[in-house]
């Protein structure tokens, strides 16, 4: 049942939200410790919370789109009275006092927030795993990786603990999770969603434009349901009859495996017959894996180093060796390492110029490119690997990012949305999904082909384990 079914269920009276919670509750008891995907819980105050919402239905002023529905929350979104700590052991006692944009936005519509999940420190690793909290695993192996920077939320809701949830994504950090984990998931547009209360605060603007923020859930339309509760405005609608479908499969360019080749192959043959295909590359596709890169390391992550240690960071260097070497730092090996690789490839001013003259051009081009037409690309070249083995791949010295991250950098750098819909498996089981991307405003005609996806291929399945 997704979140879009139990609210329904609630409001009609036929399952209480107090049972509802409670059942999901005790479904986290069983399954954090094997996956450790929720960081802080509020299972006391949710249980309270969802008594009002049953005593309210029953007196019918109960209203919201997710009323009385338990959800999960990110842990670098702020709730009230819960911790935002990044992942740093010295942020484990700040207690926040306000709620995220995103957060008032769902507590307005009836969301029962169950807990937090876990990320990377400062969500700075397509893998989560940080000194505070540890490691979170992937519900269908535990021996590989849930992704990140979302991988609480992917994980949490891969495994059935809570109806639906919100992740963010700067650099794949909804879609790496949503496609290893096997869930749906939605980044939105450039400034379509307030980022006001998420931490670590980012006011540079290059990489605020990539930031996206949306559900990891279990349908497509939970994704577009939380859509239209946090974004700024509702998208208009679209005609989807009027779109085309880009899926560049022979022109892909960069690696993946024979699995997800075959479900690519296999989408096409089933949308061909109701939409043009084209095997084309999108305009700056090639470009835009370096381009993420550089825009990442734009100020050679001081402004990460800063919240990581203070005014005065130590050196790196010996910082990450102390890690690695002795497990001596408070600071996790992912997180140093990403720092020192910003610092090195920290663009010059006049790359940086150049960097948003490309920016610039290239959004116009992609806004005419983008009017009627979808783009499906994998999300990876693999299901989900091993632990550590993404770390080591996006994050090696001799620059292989190149080659895995081109797939997820395109929507980030250009700032447009994206959906996840998970549409198989691989030789071993593990799940497979697809993203589908296209212009601001076209969030509709996303929505609605990712429905039609969704229909006939996997799809969200929980994971029983």
């Amino acid at each position: 049942m997704d979140a879009s079914e139990l609210a329904e269920a609630i409001k009609q009276k036929k399952i209480s939200s107090f049972e509802a919670t409670k059942t999901y509750i005790e479904h986290l008891k069983m399954m954090n410790p094997k996956l450790n995907c929720l960081t802080e819980d509020r299972f006391d105050e949710a249980l309270e919370e969802a008594k009002q919402m049953d005593r309210q239905i029953e007196i019918q002023q109960g209203k919201g789109r997710l009323l009385g529905v338990p959800i999960s929350i990110k842990e670098s979104f702020h709730v009230m009275g819960m911790k935002t700590t990044g992942g740093l052991p010295y942020r484990k006692h700040i207690v926040e006092t306000n709620d995220a944009a995103i957060v008032a936005n769902l507590k307005a519509e009836g969301a029962i927030i169950l807990g937090k999940t876990n990320t990377p420190a400062l969500c700075f690793c397509q893998e989560t795993d940080n000194k505070l909290y540890g490691r979170t695993n992937n519900p269908w192996d535990v021996t590989r990786t849930a992704g990140g920077s979302s991988g609480g939320e992917g994980s949490l809701i891969a495994a059935g603990g809570a109806a639906v949830g919100v992740g963010s994504d700067i650099g794949g950090s909804i879609r790496f999770p949503s496609h290893f984990n096997g869930v749906v998931g939605f980044k939105s547009g450039n400034g379509q969603v307030s980022s006001e209360g998420s931490f670590p605060l980012n006011d540079i603007p290059l990489q605020k434009r990539m930031l996206g923020i949306g559900a990891i859930g279990k349908s497509v339309r939970d994704a577009r349901n939380v859509n239209e509760i946090i974004a700024k405005a509702i998208p208009e609608k679209r005609n989807l009859q009027q779109f085309s479908v880009v899926m560049p499969i022979r022109k892909l360019y960069y690696p993946i495996n024979s699995d997800t080749h075959s479900l690519l192959l296999h989408i096409k043959e089933k949308i061909e017959d109701h939409f043009p295909v084209s095997d084309e590359q999108p305009p700056y596709y090639t470009k835009s894996a370096l381009l993420w890169q550089l825009i990442m390391s734009i100020d050679g992550a001081a402004r990460i180093a800063r919240t990581a240690f203070g005014e005065n960071p130590p050196k790196l260097l010996r910082e990450y060796m102390k890690e690695k070497l002795l497990k001596g730092s408070e600071l996790h090996q992912y997180l140093t390492w990403a720092m020192i690789g910003a610092n090195l490839f920290k663009p010059s001013s006049k790359k940086i110029a150049e960097m948003e003259a490309t920016i610039k051009e290239g959004d116009e081009q992609l806004r005419q490119y983008f009017n009627k037409r979808l783009l499906i690309l994998p999300i990876y070249h693999t299901a989900a690997l091993k632990h550590g083995q993404v770390y080591h791949e996006l994050f090696s010295i001799r620059k292989t990012y190149q080659r895995y991250i081109p797939f997820v950098a395109y929507a980030n750098v250009w700032g447009l949305p994206a959906l996840v819909v998970p549409v198989g498996e691989d030789e071993n089981g593990l799940p497979i999904a697809i993203q589908i991307i296209s212009g601001i405003g076209n969030e509709d005609a996303i929505f609605q082909f990712g429905e039609i996806i969704e229909q006939h291929f996997r799809g969200y399945k929980r994971c029983v384990f």
